[in-house]
């Protein structure tokens, strides 16, 4: 197994990333992974990755433009169609290497990601399969989790950011994750969790610009579960507090091909310790059934 760094266009910018290889001298199913809600790859998506090439998968992690290593200016501004375009763009450059199974791509994703990834499955049945961890699905269930006296001063701010974007100035930035109460975009007691994912370190800026709010305000890809066609594994965890679990396991009745599997534990838990082994081994045991390494 080997890591490269590599980088694909994308609005006119470069995305960049990591491509894992497992080395098995012929063409690998491969699974393209991005991260949540201001995330980058260096929090923790490589050792899910790591876990995937040693099964024989190739794996593309890319940062959407804007964070990361990647381009995109002004810094750290969610954009949810922007992000898509980004997946489609890391789907085809993944899609066109000699060491890809062109027709055997699965979609891995997390939280916002994990959104995302149920969104481009709704809309591409050439898809092997989809990985959607702790997702979110649901605008108004993520607000509702997320309400706070703060809010009223978090929406102020992303109007004000807006307005400030249309007449050319920079952002104003503001928390990815805070206490409940502060202006931040996570609020709920686990909040802090988040800060539990950046390596020792790892210079990581965890602030997001306050427009980015009015991106997120209406983004509900759940609304399209009927629709995916391609196998799903949804992983849900009960204690969830920033992506409600109620809707996601909603959402995975109306998917036909969806293999639900839910856990006692919150929604920064699956990425660290024994929760991690659980969810990875659930993920590998998904793979093999439906898109196993060798055909």
């Amino acid at each position: 197994m080997k890591r490269t760094d590599i980088d694909f266009p994308s609005g006119g910018v470069s995305c960049r990333g990591w491509l894992y290889d497992p080395d098995r001298g012929r063409p690998s199913p491969c699974i393209v992974m991005a991260h949540g809600l201001g995330g980058v790859k260096e929090l923790r998506l490589d050792a899910y990755a790591e876990r995937f090439a040693a099964a024989g998968y190739a794996v593309l992690v890319f940062d959407y433009r804007h964070f990361g290593s990647s381009d995109g200016e002004p810094r750290r501004v969610i954009d949810v169609r922007r992000q898509h375009a980004d997946w489609r763009a890391a789907i085809a450059f993944a899609r066109s290497l000699a060491t890809v199974d062109a027709a055997r791509v699965v979609l891995w994703g997390s939280s916002l990601s994990g959104g995302h990834v149920l969104r481009l499955a709704s809309e591409d049945p050439s898809l092997a399969a989809a990985i959607s961890q702790v997702p979110h699905v649901s605008a108004w269930a993520a607000m509702r989790a997320g309400r706070s006296g703060a809010t009223g001063r978090l929406m102020r701010l992303a109007l004000l950011d807006r307005l400030g974007a249309m007449l050319g100035r920079p952002p104003r930035y503001v928390a990815a994750a805070g206490e409940p109460g502060d202006v931040a975009l996570m609020t709920a007691p686990e909040a802090q969790e988040y800060r539990d994912l950046v390596p020792p370190g790892f210079a990581f800026n965890p602030t997001i610009a306050a427009r980015s709010v009015l991106s997120l305000m209406l983004y509900s890809p759940g609304r399209r579960a009927h629709r995916i066609q391609v196998p799903v594994l949804m992983q849900v965890a009960l204690r969830d507090q920033t992506t409600p679990p109620e809707p996601a396991v909603a959402a995975a009745a109306r998917i036909p091909r969806c293999e639900l599997r839910t856990y006692p534990m919150g929604h920064f838990t699956p990425y660290l310790g024994d929760a991690f082994e659980q969810f990875v081994a659930d993920q590998l045991a998904f793979l093999r059934r439906h898109v196993p390494p060798q055909t």
